[in-house]
């Protein structure tokens, strides 16, 4: 009886408060089952939190991190699947949402278990990213070793130390001195932040998806990924700045910038929807489906992914690094596998009032 009552505690304290965070997987588990092609396996429920939080512990490598695009709920042997990949794909790497999201559910699941397991498994991540950081104070993704905005590296880091910051009750286990050190690399990472920034002409715009370590100027990653403005993860970053208590003069007018570029590039009555072609498409027969843009006056607005640097047009790009001008032109694999189109700009101003009346209110 006495080990039923402590499950059913565990069930209904537990449970709710970090099974929402599965969620965070998701980025890593749409990969995994792409390079499975889509195999359906076993996988433990949001509810075993336990054994999810094992599993991430199995998975961790040596030096603190993880790998990229494992599935954590899988009940797959760990081990196994390691030795499946190649050397490289062992390797720890903040690439896809990584590494920062294995901190945040073992941090959780510490907090709600007190199994000290986790915690150590969490501070063995932290020391992973504070030790990965750049002199430049940036993070490198996996494409290229570049400052990398491109899967939300730059900022899921910070995002988390943030979250440290603030104090956020999962985070009790950071001590004074990790939480300085924290700090710095905080301080460090803003910092450059904010000098990425791209300016054009004297005005503020939104941020490249890589820069040189060095020169701070947008560089090339895949193929298809040109150097360029990106609108997907510059909401990220401008997300991350409006967190920010009694932010400084130049994190404002970073936001401020950034908003005015995301308002008046803002594509209206369109939207993008991917349409059965039962036949198959001209280009490759095999394809029974294609993506593209349609009218539609009542659609939320949008944004393209890639903006180019001296004007606020955008474009795309094939995977032979050639860019076009229309998703017509994206040859059929890359206009079905990429988004070259989103609504992301619309968290941000939809946003931005409250936080500007919040900043005004402040003054």
């Amino acid at each position: 009886m006495r080990k039923l009552l402590v499950a059913l505690v565990f069930a209904v304290s537990v449970v709710p408060a970090v099974a929402q965070q599965t969620a965070e997987f998701d980025s890593s588990v749409n990969r995994w089952l792409k390079a499975n092609r889509g195999k359906a396996y076993p996988r433990f429920a949001a509810r075993q939190v336990r054994e999810i939080a094992d599993n991430i512990i199995a998975y961790q490598n040596t030096d603190g991190g993880w790998a990229k695009n494992l599935d954590m709920m899988s009940c797959a042997d760990p081990d196994s699947v390691i030795m499946s990949l190649t050397p490289r794909y062992r390797t720890s790497t903040l690439d896809n949402n990584n590494i920062y999201t294995q901190i945040a559910y073992l941090s959780e699941t510490y907090r709600v278990t007190g199994d000290k397991r986790y915690r150590d498994a969490a501070r063995k991540g932290v020391e992973w990213i504070l030790a990965a950081q750049y002199p430049n104070g940036g993070w490198r993704g996996w494409d290229v070793d570049a400052i990398t905005f491109n899967d939300n590296v730059m900022p899921g880091v910070l995002w988390l130390w943030l979250d440290i910051l603030e104090g956020q009750p999962r985070y009790a286990w950071v001590d004074k001195k990790l939480r300085t050190r924290i700090r710095h690399s905080w301080d460090r990472g803003l910092d450059l932040l904010l000098r990425c920034q791209w300016v054009r002409d004297g005005v503020k715009t939104i941020w490249p998806q890589q820069c040189d370590h060095e020169t701070l100027l947008p560089v090339k990653a895949r193929a298809f990924e040109l150097p360029g403005l990106v609108t997907n993860e510059s909401t990220t970053v401008v997300m991350l700045l409006m967190r920010i208590e009694n932010p400084s003069p130049e994190v404002i007018d970073a936001v401020k910038s950034a908003v005015a570029w995301f308002d008046r590039t803002k594509i209206e009555g369109k939207k993008i929807v991917t349409v059965s072609v039962p036949e198959g498409l001209a280009e490759d027969p095999n394809i029974k489906a294609d993506r593209i843009l349609v009218d539609d006056p009542d659609a939320a607005p949008i944004w393209a992914r890639y903006y180019e640097l001296d004007s606020d047009g955008f474009f795309f790009a094939t995977r032979a690094s050639v860019k076009v001008y229309s998703l017509k032109e994206v040859p059929a694999e890359r206009r079905l596998g990429y988004a070259w189109y989103g609504v992301w700009g619309n968290w941000v101003l939809d946003k931005y009032p409250a936080w500007l009346a919040k900043i005004e209110k402040v003054k």
